[in-house]
């Protein structure tokens, strides 16, 4: 029996009357107050408890069946209930002699009736002198549960024997019919990506796009989606390719091959009411990176006021259809002023020579040099000003006869009425009209210059205000096509996932135009709608039938264009989309 104290040794009584052992300490305690009768305060102030404390002691004891075990005897250094003579000890060792290993033996004996941890099934062994088990292969493992072995993607290997299947990817089959009259994949073989014998230059491109079409944030984020069938009958695979496939790939396409998808993609696109260009928004935006690499430069990110490390991408946006038709993410400092330039070239070649019928841009897209190029371009631009303080003092000085009122038509804001005084300027050598516009919703005025010297005031201001819809049509695709979305060590190559924004955004916008009222959605409205819908998929080789299970807004699907098409899709080797529903 321990001993509370040395005192104990002379004076056995003390070992009862004042117990040093806390266990010892509630027995005596709680005995003074139930079989003696003691006060409460009195038994606490002599145990050393606090009244309190001792009141929720004595509550414990009353309730509390195991508060009751004083005296139950615990095997100090092993594990309760595995003691050198016990039948489990035994089972242990056996089992480490059959190569199982601590959390197998652990599996094993749960499966039994016993309950022995890895760390106690650990103690065990070293007790008796067994090393660590050495990294097994996959045949000296006990058979289990174990992780699925997904197949490798592989083209050679896509099934069209008849089977049936349900995939939560329904809506994706959508797309089918644009990718189709479009020959979206054969733009792989146009742009020269690269390819493989298992996975097609254009099976490849399908792939991707797949992944921004479904609006997967980051492209590890397809490991969740690799063992759908749905998915990978989409793309004419047997399986969708894996993260590494994709980061690897989208590394070897540089610069030169993204631009002549990005050309490919608008020569498609001639004589489609998609980037038409009579009038174009231009902007820049930074995406931030979270991680260290040495050929990401710092820019300022507008979202946090704040310089960082970033990637600075070249937007181009057509203003009617809100599709954006040009990216470009390859910048580095000091570009930034041609991109507008290169840009044109790029339309230009596309567009069998013509230039886009109108910029309109902010101020820190080019220099004064550069608008005076664009002038001699005979390209119409309607840019910002950046504000200084000998301009907002003449703005200041201005009498009130001197400014009129112009009310704004066509835009949905608040401030639909700004007070407008116009001017001729000479800037880089070159005359411009020049606006300083109050009452549009900022504390100072707003400075406009354009090139335009027959439109009217309220033509041009209306266009600009217009042109705040880029910022709309960016948070569509920072928040649904996920722009933001780089991971540590920029594991997809940017510049090519831009290419796919590019592509998808035109794709969701030909949906959108099948769809009665969906004209100006944006992309990810489309998709909660519209695109995230199961289905069931019946495959044989002639004919691939979806089946839309039941949904909200399934109607609207109904009365498009796309259940009245029966495309032969090239890449399931010409057999047809037929889209059904539940109800027949």
């Amino acid at each position: 029996m321990p001993i509370g104290d040395s005192n104990s040794l002379t004076d056995p009584a003390r070992f009862f009357t004042a117990p040093s052992l806390p266990r010892q300490r509630q027995y005596e305690a709680l005995r003074a107050f139930f079989v003696e009768g003691r006060p409460s305060a009195e038994v606490a102030r002599d145990f050393g408890y606090t009244p309190s404390s001792f009141r929720v002691l004595c509550h414990h004891f009353r309730h509390d069946p195991h508060a009751r075990e004083f005296f139950v005897p615990t095997t100090v250094g092993r594990p309760p209930g595995v003691r050198h003579h016990d039948p489990v000890r035994e089972e242990v060792i056996a089992l480490r002699k059959r190569n199982y290993s601590v959390h197998d033996i652990s599996r094993a004996l749960d499966e039994r009736g016993h309950r022995v941890t890895p760390a106690a099934a650990r103690d065990i062994l070293r007790d008796e002198g067994f090393a660590p088990l050495p990294r097994r292969l996959d045949e000296e493992r006990p058979e289990g549960v174990g992780p699925a072995v997904q197949p490798v993607a592989d083209v050679r290997e896509f099934p069209l024997t008849e089977r049936e299947f349900v995939t939560p990817c329904g809506g994706l089959f959508l797309f089918v019919p644009d990718l189709v009259r479009l020959a979206v994949p054969t733009l792989a073989t146009t742009a020269a990506l690269p390819g493989s014998k298992p996975i097609p230059a254009p099976h490849a491109l399908l792939s991707a796009l797949t992944l921004k079409l479904w609006s997967i944030e980051r492209k590890s984020h397809v490991m969740a989606l690799c063992a759908d069938p749905g998915l990978a009958l989409f793309t004419g695979l047997n399986a969708i390719p894996k993260k590494s496939f994709l980061s690897e790939y989208s590394h070897r396409i540089e610069r030169s091959r993204t631009l002549r998808l990005l050309g490919a993609w608008q020569d498609t696109l001639a004589g489609e009411s998609l980037g038409t260009g009579a009038s174009l928004n231009l902007d820049f935006h930074s995406m931030p990176f979270a991680g260290e690499h040495p050929v990401v430069e710092r820019h300022f990110v507008a979202m946090r006021s704040r310089r960082q490390p970033s990637i600075l991408a070249f937007l181009a946006q057509d203003a009617a259809s809100n599709v954006f038709c040009y990216a470009n993410a390859d910048l580095r400092k000091g570009e930034e002023n041609e991109e507008v330039f290169r840009f044109l070239e790029f339309w230009k070649k596309h567009h069998g020579g013509k230039l886009p019928g109108e910029l309109v841009f902010d101020s820190k897209l080019t220099t004064q040099a550069g608008l005076a190029r664009l002038d001699a371009m005979d390209v119409p631009f309607i840019t910002l000003r950046r504000r200084d303080k000998r301009m907002l003092a003449e703005a200041r000085a201005l009498p009130d006869s001197a400014w009129r009122v112009v009310t704004l038509d066509n835009v949905n804001r608040k401030f639909r009425t700004p007070r407008v005084f116009e001017q001729t300027v000479t800037v880089a050598g070159c005359e411009l009209r020049q606006f300083f516009i109050e009452d549009l919703g900022h504390e100072e005025p707003t400075i406009l210059l354009t090139n335009q010297r027959t439109r009217s005031a309220k033509q041009l201001i209306t266009r600009y205000a217009q042109r705040m819809l880029i910022e709309n049509s960016l948070s569509d695709g920072v928040r649904f096509f996920h722009m933001n979305a780089l991971s540590s060590a920029v594991a997809m190559k940017v510049d090519f996932d831009l290419a796919l924004l590019v592509l998808a955004s035109g794709l969701y916008r030909r949906v959108a135009q099948r769809m009665r009222g969906y004209d100006d959605a944006q992309a990810r409205q489309i998709f909660r709608d519209l695109i995230d819908m199961p289905a069931t998929v019946k495959v044989t080789p002639s004919q691939v039938t979806v089946t839309f299970h039941r949904r909200a807004h399934l109607p609207l699907v109904m009365a498009s264009t796309l259940f009245a098409e029966t495309p032969a899709v090239p890449w399931w080797g010409g057999a047809k989309l037929v889209f059904r529903t539940a109800q027949g």
